[in-house]
């Protein structure tokens, strides 16, 4: 049995209150591990064995799929997610196929992978709370592959700072050019060049590792 801090207690019901009911809360203050991860840190690596499902109190954690050397982000994890996909894993045994990188100094509850089935048929708030995780993800994905194969990298440059807004609930991004090449899977140099083009029409202004989105 764990024990758990008092504020770690009053973090995860502030979270999850209209979520789960008062008595799962307390199982999973139980049987959980709190943890805290810096920006930059992993939450989980291409590879990892699948053990606990994490579910995220504060800060931001950017899912990536990599393949031969090249990332592309899919999706953010936030306040009151968890990775679905993680679930999938650790159901089926599976090692992970993605990567979670801590965008924003996050605090996130470990569930631990043998009490996920149990709960699915103990809690109803936990089914449904995994099958909208799944379609909300599903969706994101979906979103990720129209970008891809329908716009142009301008707008999905635009649509990457306006989702990262939506994201962090900030007035501007703070991001280098580079680290949104890495997430697009495009250079540097392009994005540079897009960057300024969206400055000069009006959509965005460019601050030192800070970018503003504009409304219109």
């Amino acid at each position: 049995m764990k024990t758990q801090n008092p504020i770690h207690k009053k973090k995860l019901k502030a979270a999850y209150k209209t979520i789960f009911e008062a008595k799962f809360i307390n199982e999973i203050l139980v049987v959980s591990e709190y943890t805290q991860l810096k920006k930059g840190e992993l939450l989980i690596d291409i590879g990892d064995e699948m053990t606990h499902i994490p579910l995220l109190l504060s800060g931001v954690v950017k899912i990536i799929r990599k393949e031969k050397k090249k990332e592309l982000s899919l999706y953010y994890l936030k306040k009151g997610d968890t990775c679905a996909i993680s679930f999938a894993n650790c159901i089926n045994n599976k090692k992970s196929i993605f990567k979670g990188v801590v965008e924003e100094d996050v605090e996130i509850f470990l569930l631990p992978v043998n009490k996920i089935d149990e709960w699915l048929i103990k809690y109803d708030s936990w089914r449904y709370y995994i099958i909208d995780s799944y379609h909300f993800r599903l969706l994101e994905m979906v979103g990720s592959i129209d970008n891809l194969a329908f716009l142009k990298m301008k707008d999905r440059v635009l649509n990457y700072l306006i989702g990262k807004l939506h994201t962090t609930n900030l007035t501007s991004v703070d991001v280098t050019h580079q680290e949104i090449a890495n997430d697009l899977n495009t250079s540097r140099v392009v994005v540079t060049r897009l960057l300024k083009e969206l400055e000069q029409e009006g959509e965005i202004l460019m601050k030192r590792h800070k970018i503003e989105v504009l409304e219109k």
